[in-house]
């Protein structure tokens, strides 16, 4: 479900931003449009009220009121707790992303060290990465709700083939309280063990790196398990609900438009449609609004982790990196640059300008353009004080005294006389 727009923006144009605006999902219009209305509504209700129905006394409380509100509703830090928020829950949202396990570099390590080629090799080797994407699945079933849908029983499990059902009966007769992601990690650890003894894994380097990444990738589950669990704390998501909320409670009587002809301070027009205060309402809910999607990215939002395509993805990867992709390599040639010390990719006529110099350092113009001053002042000190003929100078004896006088500097030059 993510929405991804980076070719849109790849390059920086004259309103580049522009198109994104007009975009329906994932936007903020889509988010925001029923709590927009809602408020807009509600404004309007009042402003008729106050216009229409009230009599006059009831007019100048009603405008007492509304001075009372716009005054104090001020004092709520709305900008404070509601930023500071959204970057909480905007980093909480990166590492998530950042943790999720992919099994990449377990299926490197299994297809290059465990060896065989027979079916008992090839039955290892997809075992044990099946117990790898095992492992994400019974976390994602745990922390996603689009996944749980997908595979709300182990019944479901089995069924898609990451589980056999002798497994499945071993898995049930271990008795746990807690989420029991870890067993096939165990598995996976016993088998990469055989396998070490068996001697399909050949050097116990090679079991520790296994085992190393098997780790590393426990540790991203186990990181997703734990936001999931903890989340930011519910005291603090009602006290920017609330402050965002009230705060605009109070707008909704204290922006209204009073009488112009009673004279109060900043009520000299009467424009009917207050543009500011809906502008403000949509920045700020737009910004609530943002923490609210972002807070879990597992849920069934525009810009929430595709979490089953991750699966998908890791499962048909994993299983032809490490069966069809096993010792199955091209034929070795010799490439088009063997002879060519100097080897220089082409490049195409619309990627030319793309073609640039290497970059030699920030002082390699300043060292030649200070080596030309240095020559051309070396020649002028010699050529007005000292007899050429009677002076030899060089790089390795000159001695340089650098003399500043207001805003005008010499170079002198001492050598040694020729004797």
């Amino acid at each position: 479900m993510t929405v991804t727009y980076s070719s849109k923006v790849a390059n920086a144009t004259f309103f580049g931003f522009h198109q994104l605006l007009l975009r329906w999902k994932g936007s903020i219009y889509k988010l925001l449009y029923r709590e927009f209305i809602l408020f807009a509504l509600l404004y309007t209700v009042l402003s008729v009220v106050y216009r229409i129905v009230l009599s006059e006394d009831q007019k100048r409380l009603f405008e007492k009121l509304s001075m009372y509100c716009d005054k104090y509703a001020e004092q709520i830090p709305v900008t404070f707790v509601l930023g500071f928020y959204v970057t909480l829950v905007v980093n909480r949202w990166w590492n998530q992303f950042v943790n999720l396990p992919w099994p990449d570099r377990l299926m490197f390590h299994i297809s290059s060290c465990v060896q065989g080629k027979d079916e008992y090799g090839r039955l290892l080797r997809r075992t044990l990465v099946r117990y790898v994407n095992l492992t994400s699945l019974l976390i994602f079933r745990s922390v996603s709700t689009a996944v749980c849908k997908r595979f709300p029983t182990m019944d479901h499990v089995v069924e898609a083939g990451f589980m056999t059902p002798e497994e499945r009966k071993v898995f049930e007769n271990i008795r746990s309280p807690h989420l029991k992601y870890w067993i096939p990690v165990v598995w996976f650890s016993n088998l990469a063990s055989k396998a070490r003894q068996e001697g399909r894994i050949q050097d116990s380097i090679d079991l520790q790196n296994i085992l190393n990444e098997m780790n590393r990738f426990r540790t991203w589950c186990a990181t997703l398990f734990g936001y999931n669990w903890v989340g930011v704390p519910l005291v603090y998501t009602q006290v920017v609900t609330l402050a965002v909320y009230t705060f605009f409670f109070a707008c909704l009587i204290g922006r209204q438009f009073l009488d112009h002809t009673r004279g109060y301070q900043g009520h000299d027009l009467d424009l009917y449609v207050p543009i500011f205060t809906l502008l403000q309402f949509f920045f700020y809910c737009g910004w609530l609004k943002v923490a609210e999607q972002l807070i879990n990215p597992f849920g069934d939002d525009d810009d929430d982790f595709e979490a089953n395509w991750i699966i998908d993805r890791n499962l048909q990867v994993s299983l032809l990196a490490v069966d069809e992709m096993h010792m199955n390599m091209p034929h070795m040639t010799k490439d088009i640059y063997w002879n060519d010390c100097d080897a220089r990719p082409p490049y195409t006529l619309a990627a030319a300008d793309y073609c640039i110099p290497s970059f030699l350092g920030s002082t390699t113009d300043m060292g030649s353009v200070c080596l030309g001053v240095l020559s051309q002042n070396m020649t002028n000190s010699f050529s007005t004080s000292l007899p050429v003929s009677r002076t030899s100078c060089s790089l390795t004896t000159l001695m340089l005294a650098t003399t500043i006088s207001g805003s005008h500097r010499t170079i002198l030059c001492r050598g040694a006389k020729s004797r």
